[in-house]
């Protein structure tokens, strides 16, 4: 069974299965939801605990000899399995599958592992772990999303703040989950239950967030000029390296040029976007980016791409962090 990070707690309350399966990109929430189910196990008379990390050369061995090694008091017991590199291979994929055909309600199997591609998410011994037991894809929220996951943060403290607060300190802990908890819990510090005012909000909230490329593509595709202006500036503070800076930027014109070609010619959109093999929630970014961008635009802002190759090969003259933001705005604009 699959639930979402924010079932876990209704579920916890009506049951507690023997196998649980918590995975993604955001440690925190990975966290919190095992802190979450193991809470309930020890509620359920799990006094025992054994922790597995499976490491090169690990001896699967181990988990099913964990599975049969109960307490002579008839303790319940809990195994904390940790896979960090996220495949267990042949011997762990036969020792999980194992498992799961035979569940005890004594022995409870809390299984971490990191984001898994679309491809483990269908291996067997995956399949098999979600059909008998209970898995949770637990990654961070994106922008847009992220105030509302702030304002239930701040609830649990008996806070509020106006939409503005939320954005604003959205915009402080983009990337940084950890950040964002611990900048809510300064709140709950620093003043009583009660609505914020954004002037109390500014002036605790620290700059925090996290910039990558993948923010930049998407600020790229919404011509969000101001997350596109803190995001550049938050790469090149970090350190990023403009190749790859222009790499990332690139490859998105590159896709709207080819697929912009298409429209041009009469193809259908979603056979191009198949074909330039855009998926899942960048369709949506990628239609409404071709709303606005036309073929000139498109083809302008590739040459401009081929001049900041040059002068980050060191041909030609100027600041190429600047070139970056220029060509990010001239993509921002109204189609022409």
């Amino acid at each position: 069974m699959l639930l979402k990070g924010e079932q876990l707690g209704a579920h916890l309350e009506r049951e507690l299965r023997p196998l649980y399966v918590l995975y993604g990109d955001e440690p925190l929430l990975v966290l919190e939801a095992a802190d979450a189910i193991r809470a309930k196990a020890r509620q359920q008379g799990f006094s025992e605990r054994e922790v597995l990390t499976v490491l090169p050369q690990f001896d699967w061995g181990q988990l099913l000899a964990a599975g049969g090694n109960l307490s002579l008091f008839g303790d319940k017991k809990l195994i904390d399995l940790r896979i960090p590199g996220g495949k267990p291979g042949k011997d762990g994929s036969a020792a999980l599958q194992q498992w799961c055909q035979n569940l005890s309600s004594d022995t409870l199997l809390l299984i971490t592992l990191p984001e898994l591609d679309w491809r483990e998410e269908k291996a067997a011994w995956f399949t098999t772990l979600v059909n008998a037991g209970v898995a949770l894809k637990l990654n961070a929220p994106p922008l847009l999303e992220l105030p509302s996951w702030i304002a239930g943060r701040l609830r649990r403290q008996q806070q509020t703040v106006d939409m503005d607060g939320l954005k604003f300190i959205a915009e402080r802990v983009e990337g940084n989950l950890l950040a964002a908890h611990q900048e809510i819990q300064k709140l709950g510090l620093l003043y009583p239950a009660g609505k914020l005012s954004l002037e109390q909000v500014r002036d605790a909230v620290l700059n925090v967030a996290r910039y990558d490329l993948d923010g930049l593509r998407e600020a790229l595709l919404a011509g969000d000029v101001a997350r596109l202006t803190r995001t550049l500036d938050g790469l090149m503070q970090e350190g990023e390296a403009p190749p790859l800076v222009l790499w990332a930027m690139s490859e998105e014109i590159r896709a709207l040029c080819t697929i912009r070609a298409g429209l041009d010619a009469g193809r259908p959109l979603d056979q191009l976007l198949k074909d330039a093999k855009v998926w899942g929630p960048r369709q949506v970014a990628v239609k409404k980016a071709l709303q606005r961008l036309s073929t000139a635009a498109l083809e302008g802002a590739l040459r401009h791409a081929g001049k900041i190759d040059q002068l980050a090969k060191g041909i030609g003259q100027g600041n190429l962090w600047e070139e970056f933001l220029r060509l990010g705005l001239r993509l921002a604009a109204l189609k022409r």
